[in-house]
């Protein structure tokens, strides 16, 4: 199965049953190899008539804790106790997982503001394409691992689609969250014209959620947990896999429900310094308190800048390197929902 338009093939039918292991092949020519090929990991664990769902991970490649997460699923999960269909990708955009960076070093892209994609554009936006078109057209549920990358560190938290009331595909999104138990939860409006993995989801009609695990460049073993338990509720939830053996602390514990409704949320640096954060992950913190400072110590006479919040919240996400630049994002916010 594949897209008419895209030239990745799969090494293996994807409508197949059982546990497959495989790659997506997508032909790039460079100069050590004139008829190589980008080999994207792919598994698909099939059986019965259950619904499909696609977990994924390594949008972003220097986002570590989904990678390992759906590395280990993949090794636990086997056919006999599924019903429907699980595919995962742990390195989604191949190039930049291999070589951990945010965005792919062989077109500088980032994966996450490429999709629907172009079957004739860089690789990329090939992918893009493919995971839509292909993947997410054949998946009932999306879920998509990433964390703060090595720019920011994030609390584990779960970002959803907010709707109205009575909206079907919101309320399943929101029942999802509740089942998967994550410490925060944060809402977006409704994204089909964005370009993220989210919107896929909705434009191919699948129940998308996202979520934002650690970060900093490396694991962090508290959220790596809370992933993992997550997605294991997912599925018992969805009923699409049920192991012989429940996971520990199987009862997801209560969940902070927050929005991102305004641009204030997001703090950002006005100029470049050396970046000392005032507060910490989650703070709460009000308008017009101090952020942070910025330095400068090549002219050390100036008095650094304050940086302060334009808005109430609850600090989600905060930034790594202090070496920082104007238009680097400083802090993530989350207004509680009212």
């Amino acid at each position: 199965m594949t897209s008419a338009n895209s030239i990745i093939e799969p090494t293996f039918d994807l409508s197949a049953s059982g546990k497959q292991l495989g790659y997506l092949k997508l032909p790039h020519s460079v100069h050590r190899s004139a008829y190589g090929f980008i080999p994207i990991p792919i598994v698909s664990v099939k059986n019965g008539t259950g619904p499909t769902i696609l977990l994924s991970s390594g949008v972003h490649g220097d986002e570590f804790e989904g990678q390992i997460a759906l590395t280990k699923l993949i090794k636990e999960i086997e056919p006999a106790q599924v019903n429907g269909q699980v595919i995962i990708l742990t390195m989604t955009n191949f190039p930049a997982a291999k070589a951990g960076l945010r965005t792919s070093p062989v077109d500088d892209l980032n994966l996450n503001r490429e999709f629907p994609g172009d079957p004739h554009g860089t690789p990329t936006s090939q992918i893009a394409h493919f995971v839509e078109t292909v993947l997410m057209s054949m998946a009932d549920y999306s879920f998509d691992i990433h964390s703060g990358g090595t720019s920011l560190h994030y609390l584990p938290t779960i970002l959803y689609r907010a709707g109205k009331v009575g909206d079907e595909q919101a309320d399943k999104c929101k029942e999802l969250v509740t089942t998967f138990g994550a410490p925060y939860a944060i809402s977006i409006p409704s994204n089909k014209g964005i370009r993220t993995t989210m919107a896929a989801a909705e434009r191919q009609n699948a129940i998308g959620i996202g979520g934002e695990f650690g970060g900093s460049g490396t694991v962090s073993s508290e959220s790596l947990q809370i992933c993992e338990l997550g997605i294991r509720r997912l599925l018992h939830h969805l009923k699409i896999w049920s192991p012989i053996t429940l996971p520990p602390a199987s009862e997801p514990e209560e969940t902070v429900y927050l929005n991102s409704n305004s641009e204030n949320l997001l703090v950002y640096a006005d100029q470049a310094g050396l970046f000392e954060p005032a507060v910490q992950l989650g703070d709460m913190v009000v308008t017009n308190q101090i952020a942070g400072y910025l330095h400068h110590p090549d002219t050390p006479w100036l008095k650094p800048e304050e940086v302060r919040f334009k808005t109430d919240g609850l600090v989600l996400a905060k930034r790594i390197p202090s070496l920082s630049e104007r238009g680097d994002c400083l802090f993530h916010l989350g207004n509680f929902d009212r």
